[in-house]
């Protein structure tokens, strides 16, 4: 899988960009989080913060996904990685209120809205698609890696040092992912320049809904996201009340799913083909079967087990979707697709978190945890009724027919 980082330069230069940058937000996010709650000392706190990063998603994500197609994409993501460098010295510089503390939230999670169209759109110009999937496959299993090892590390700075320091480092990995970024040979020309306004802004949508696979997708994400914004955010209630771990065990729960997450490209990524429906949809029926198993044994053991599958699945399908998009969706709107797919995931994901915590109060959080089931296991077979038909064969042969035709997906 790392073999691409020899073969391909270009590819190197945005893997160690985008590694640094996510190396970044590791430290960030547990930064923010301790800061909010030291300030704050409630829980409504740190649910603002995850509120004011999801915010910048729903305003600004349909046109950060037009900038991603109209402009060239690497002046965005340097622009992206400049602006957020800028944002985190804030609080090197003042980390004493909680408005500025959210701004800070809200203006880095603006960032991110418009580098990651950008980046996402850019890997096929920079890899081939050939290589789409070794190339997801090692940036998300670097992401993953950064994660585990550097949150823990974190909270040692901020322990030793204060958040002060968790910011400069953020501050720190955006501007050299910027000027590493400033090197890259593509993703210098727009890949439609000529698109403005409202009707280019749906360009992307109308893009989604004339591909069946595509259009499926978009329904499988919403109906994920209302089960994993809940069940994500309250993986902490659940270890507390039903695990009885307390916050030392939740913390392996974490860890247990980012080995899994670490691992699933590593051993599966050969395995994977784009658009193909067992990959694609397959592993939101395996996270259903492992939020079964978390609402119904109480064996701290047995959850941790089933969180590496969970995390397995997780990146393995991640990997699928982003290689799936970008082989489907032409050049030209692929900003604007990744967009529309971020503004639903992100708005249901909203609507699951308020969902959630007031049937944890009024019930029980295992009850959310096997409705989350309930709407992973609806979303794989949403996913898996969009039907293969193989192409006709060609009547006559020719040029064009010396690749067999791609399958016809139907709804």
């Amino acid at each position: 899988m790392f073999g691409l980082l020899r073969t391909h330069p270009e590819f190197r230069r945005l893997f160690l960009a985008q590694s640094l940058s996510r190396a970044g937000d590791a430290f960030n996010t547990v930064a923010l989080l301790v800061l909010v709650f030291d300030l704050t000392g409630s829980g409504f706190g740190v649910a603002g913060v995850v509120a004011f990063e999801v915010l910048p998603v729903l305003l600004f994500g349909p046109v950060a996904g037009l900038a991603a197609d109209r402009f060239p994409r690497r002046r965005l993501m340097v622009a992206a990685d400049a602006v957020r460098a800028l944002v985190a010295l804030v609080l090197v510089i003042g980390s004493g209120s909680v408005g500025v503390a959210f701004a800070v939230a809200f203006g880095l999670s603006a960032g991110a809205v418009v580098f990651n169209p950008a980046a996402a759109s850019l890997l096929p110009e920079v890899v081939g698609d050939d290589d789409v999937v070794t190339a997801n496959s090692a940036l998300w299993t670097a992401a993953v890696a950064a994660q585990v090892v550097l949150a823990p590390t974190a909270g040692v700075l901020i322990g030793l040092f204060g958040v002060e320091v968790a910011f400069a480092v953020n501050a720190a990995t955006f501007a050299a992912s910027g000027l590493l970024l400033r090197g890259l040979r593509a993703g210098r020309d727009p890949a439609d320049g000529a698109v403005r306004g409202w009707a280019g802004v749906l360009a992307g949508v109308r893009t989604v809904r004339r591909h069946p696979l595509l259009a499926r997708l978009a329904v499988v994400q919403v109906l994920a996201a209302l089960s994993t914004g809940a069940t994500g955010g309250l993986l902490v209630v659940l270890a507390e009340r039903h695990l009885e771990v307390g916050p030392g065990g939740f913390g392996l729960l974490l860890a247990a799913i980012g080995v899994g997450a670490a691992l699933g490209p590593v051993l599966l990524r050969r395995f994977i083909r784009p658009g193909d429906r067992r990959w694609v949809f397959a592993p939101f029926a395996v996270r259903g079967g492992v939020d079964v198993v978390l609402a119904t044994v109480a064996e701290p053991v047995v959850a941790g087990g089933a969180l590496v599958v969970y995390g397995m699945s997780t990146s393995t399908g991640m990997v699928a979707y982003q290689s799936t998009l970008q082989q489907l969706v032409p050049a030209e709107t692929r900003g604007r697709a990744f967009a529309f797919y971020d503004v639903l995931w992100n708005g249901a994901r909203l609507v699951s978190l308020a969902a959630g915590g007031v049937i944890a109060e009024a019930v029980d959080v295992r009850v959310v945890y096997l409705a989350g089931a309930a709407l992973l296991f609806i979303a794989a077979a949403v996913g898996f009724a969009t039907r293969v038909v193989p192409a006709a064969e060609p009547s006559s042969p020719g040029p064009a027919d010396e690749q067999p035709a791609p399958d016809r997906l139907l709804p």
